[in-house]
């Protein structure tokens, strides 16, 4: 299959992050959720495991068409690692398509912690959301969707910039204050690591075969 001969690194990071799926959906997997998510009570107490351990989870459905979470799935999961990740890979090869996805799920997740501190401070956020869930691959991945706007023809890169940052924002929630909900502020962050990325490599060229 021309897929996985491309783009093993995205393939096999598929395969894996559908067996955690199914792990934790028929599993016995109470309570691994709450222990991996990037809350800042979590990256306080055991920063590596949260940082790292999220990242081998998606959050979001594959069975319940008629949710919403079926939407963020189709983009995190099926965009951003099936195809953009992929695209990445092989574009740059996989460690460095690795050092991308990972490198904007990091970075994402530490500037939204200082974030969230701030905003607990100025009270724009309430004080549980220092134990919220927060888990998966999404910050990742919207890094890698930002990258690739240099994947997409010159006409679209415009319509392809206000779809990655207007995806987060159509589900946005407003705690009060000027801040958005700290999911949305990471997805925003994740994407402007990627056009940053984007504009420091410069316009796209043709992958190689």
């Amino acid at each position: 299959m021309d897929y996985v001969r491309r783009s093993p690194l995205a393939f096999g990071y598929l395969c894996l992050l559908l067996i955690g799926h199914a792990w934790v959906v028929y599993g016995p997997s109470a309570g691994l959720l709450d222990y991996l998510g990037t809350n800042l009570d979590n990256l306080g107490d055991h920063p590596v495991p949260a940082l790292f351990g999220s990242a081998l989870f998606f959050d979001g459905t594959l069975t319940d068409l008629a949710s919403t979470g079926i939407v963020g799935t189709l983009i995190t999961l099926g965009l951003g690692v099936g195809c953009f990740l992929a695209w990445a890979e092989r574009r740059w090869g996989s460690a460095r398509a690795a050092a991308v996805f990972l490198g904007g799920h990091l970075a994402a997740t530490l500037l939204t912690a200082a974030v969230i501190v701030l905003a607990l401070d100025r009270g724009w956020y309430p004080p549980e959301v220092r134990h919220a869930s927060d888990f998966g691959i999404s910050y990742g991945a919207q890094t890698v969707l930002a990258l690739g706007v240099l994947a997409v023809p010159r006409w679209a890169r415009i319509p392809w910039v206000l779809f990655v940052l207007g995806w987060p924002l159509a589900g946005a929630e407003w705690p009060g204050g000027p801040l958005p909900d700290f999911t949305t502020v990471g997805h925003l962050l994740a994407a402007a690591l990627g056009f940053a990325l984007a504009a420091v490599l410069g316009p796209s060229r043709p992958p190689t075969t």
